[in-house]
């Protein structure tokens, strides 16, 4: 690896500054880069049952990573370093080790741009293709290949892509994961066509193809090397209203995640908004049906995702409203979001003197309306070559169960020029079964409210607190929360937390979650330090999930940039 980067830049030497001066390359040179470390020194804790502190054989965990960007006029290429020596607790144990997953050189000219090594990129809303990494997850999904984008006029732009994704720190063989191409082409009409630049009328359409290909070694089944998944999508713009929209459609794609069935896979999402001055509103409607697309068909973990499946629920991120989080259901689900904001006037008798925001948001996912297909269907002409085609679902019809209802209402107040607050109401179904893993526990319901209060002494101190109140009877039963933070801008925050699980039907496990911590900002640098306790539960992104084991000690985060 390391002779493949000095090879790296001596061709960047070689290219640059073949009819150049040296001097002059580096005159024109940039160099910049960011840095993070994410360190943890674990404890034992009697009350929360942690006998033994140590992460596979250690107290010490550590993840770290280093980005270098290198630029030159139309040329840029780049690096990032990554360690888990071993990967703090929650994270995947593959990735343990340290090395340099990410490695990439790119040319843009006027109309071409050329990518080779490592990238990430996205068609549409990611239904067909979406590369991407999420630091907080332990989640990287990029393409190691190469990556053509061609812009013929402005406003019409072609992407194709071709790689193999990263798997931790496995490299790619052959009989391994599949080979992954792709294309896609977007058309803005209001800059292609001159009539429609000042039209108050904006239209935008693209669509793309993708195709994996695995070998084939399954003693039982024949399986398809070759899964295409084909979509198409809109944006159109009147007004003040917007509807976008975009459909995928995936061949059978037999795989560990939907127990090899031979059913194809499509996607549906529809959004329209509308905004003016004082209000706004957003609706969103979302159906999949088998849609799991991987790059290998035998990983269930979250690895080798070729697209994205958004989730159409809020993402919350206070302390108790983010207790359960939603992970979107790959095989199956449907449901819909609508978000109402009004602005109460400034002067007015609700608004008084700074006025009053207003947010009402409201959505429910459930399970598709699945007809179990149990008998054995004939899927070609070859007589070996079966499987079941899984289950039929009329395409509008919800099912049941209901995997998740989120209902909540939040006030965003101005009292003075000093004092300001955020009120919150939440109510919330959980389907803990489905989406934990837990089979045979009760649905959750839960009653949620919060005030988020903020005082500024002065332009560079503030307080800022939070109490929260998290009621129900199943699983863990009722929290409390509360939030003290003080910040001396622009260097310097103190905080403490605790989460009280009162509630808990298990007596013993009516634990604190304490937290103390403090951090330093300078310039483009911060280091924030953390002791406590942290609970067990679920942490999602976008929908993406992982599991946080109860953990009690010391934790340290080092950014900084370049």
């Amino acid at each position: 690896m390391k002779k493949s980067i000095l090879a790296l830049f001596v061709l960047i030497l070689i290219a640059t500054g073949a009819n150049a001066q040296f001097s002059e390359m580096i005159k024109k040179s940039e160099v910049h880069g960011s840095f993070e470390f994410d360190g943890a020194y674990y404890l034992p804790d009697d009350a929360m049952g942690i006998t033994d502190s140590m992460i596979n054989g250690r107290n010490f965990a550590f993840n770290g990573f280093g980005n270098i960007i290198y630029t030159l006029g139309k040329f840029s290429a780049g690096l990032r370093y990554e360690a888990y020596l071993p990967p703090i607790a929650g994270f995947d144990a593959k990735l343990e080790g340290q090395g340099i997953p990410y490695l990439w050189a790119k040319y843009t000219s006027e109309k071409f741009t050329f990518t080779v090594g490592n990238f990430y990129e996205q068609f549409g809303m990611g239904l067909t293709f979406r590369t991407y990494e999420e630091w907080s997850l332990g989640y990287d999904n990029s393409m190691n290949g190469a990556r053509i984008t061609y812009e013929p006029v402005k406003g019409l732009i072609m992407k194709a892509v071709y790689g193999s994704q990263r798997f931790y720190w496995a490299k790619w063989k052959p009989n391994s994961r599949g080979i992954v191409k792709g294309f896609d082409a977007e058309l803005d009409f209001n800059q292609v066509f001159k009539s429609m630049e000042n039209s108050k009328v904006r239209l935008i359409i693209g669509g793309s193809a993708v195709s994996k290909y695995q070998s084939d070694l399954d003693p039982i089944y024949k399986l398809p090397r070759n899964v295409s998944n084909l979509g198409g999508r809109f944006s159109l713009g009147i007004g003040n209203f917007n509807i976008a929209s975009e459909y995928a459609w995936k061949v059978n794609d037999p795989s560990a995640i939907n127990k090899y069935i031979y059913k194809d896979g499509d996607a549906f999402i529809f959004t329209l908004s509308y905004s003016t001055k004082g209000f706004g509103f957003f609706g969103m409607f979302k159906r999949l049906d088998n849609m799991s697309y991987k790059s290998d068909r035998t990983v269930i973990s979250n690895a080798l995702d070729i697209n994205f499946l958004p989730p159409n629920t809020e993402i919350h991120s206070y302390m108790l409203t983010a207790i359960y989080p939603y992970a979107t259901q790959p095989n199956g689900e449907i449901g819909f979001q609508l978000q109402i904001n009004y602005k109460i006037p400034r002067k007015s008798k609700l608004g008084g003197k700074y006025g009053m925001g207003i947010s009402v948001n409201y959505s429910q996912v459930n399970n598709i309306d699945r007809q179990q297909v149990n008998d054995t269907t004939p899927v070609s002409d070859l007589k070996w070559e079966s499987g079941t085609l899984g289950w039929t679902s009329p395409f509008f019809k919800f099912g049941k169960p209901v995997f998740w209802q989120d209902m909540n209402i939040e006030i965003n107040k101005k009292f003075s020029k000093k004092f300001k607050a955020i009120f919150k109401y939440m109510y919330q179904t959980y389907d803990i079964a489905v989406l934990q893993g837990h089979p045979g526990e009760p649905t959750i319901y839960a009653n949620i409210a919060l005030v988020d209060m903020t005082y500024k002494f002065n332009s560079k101190n503030a307080l800022r607190w939070e109490a929260q109140g998290f009621w129900s009877q199943q699983d863990k039963g009722s929290w409390l929360a509360l939030l003290l933070e003080y910040t001396i801008s622009p260097h310097w925050f103190f905080a403490f937390s605790n989460q009280y699980n009162y509630g808990n039907p298990v007596a013993k496990d009516q634990i604190h979650y304490y937290n103390l911590s403090f951090g330093y900002t300078r310039r483009t640098s911060r280091i924030a330090l953390t002791y406590g306790r942290q609970r067990e539960g679920i942490v999602c992104v976008g929908g993406v999930c992982r599991q946080v084991p109860a953990a009690n000690g010391f934790t340290v985060t080092i950014t900084s940039s370049f």
